[in-house]
């Protein structure tokens, strides 16, 4: 396999995370693959390294180290899905609460808080969206 669409084909063994947003993501999506759920990913990650399955699906950043430590390991390029990270405030609670939570988001992403978090972390290949102005539907 060189490309992500050859992934989904009778035979294939995908190990994955279970209850990981990648394992929701696969059980919409592949008709054909069998997605193999296992407790985490070191353990999707094991699966591969001992020839349990034909492909992992994860974090780029966690394949990428693992291609990196393993020999006959590689990343298959581009992406799969992308997963879109929120956060949000009961309704109920206003637009002053979803004003605020807003803010503050764009505020970490604009102070450069989350991409020094990402780089503490060791997490290489992420991005941050640019912080954008604030403006909510009262509504």
């Amino acid at each position: 396999m060189t490309e992500n669409d050859q992934v989904d084909r009778e035979g294939t063994r995908i190990s994955v995370g279970a209850g990981s947003a990648y394992d929701l993501f696969l059980t919409r999506e592949i008709r054909h693959a069998e997605v193999v759920r296992l407790e985490g990913a070191p353990r999707a990650l094991a699966a591969l390294r001992a020839g349990e399955v034909e492909v992992a699906a994860g974090i780029r950043q966690l394949l990428e180290a693992e291609a990196a430590r393993e020999a006959g390991v590689r990343v298959l390029p581009g992406r799969f899905m992308v997963i879109r990270q929120a956060m949000g405030v009961p309704a109920g609670r206003g637009a002053a609460a979803q004003e605020l939570l807003a803010s503050f988001v764009e505020e970490m992403k604009a102070d450069g808080f989350v991409a020094d978090a990402l780089r503490r972390h060791g997490v290489e290949g992420a991005s941050v969206a640019p912080a954008q102005e604030i403006s909510v539907d009262a509504g």
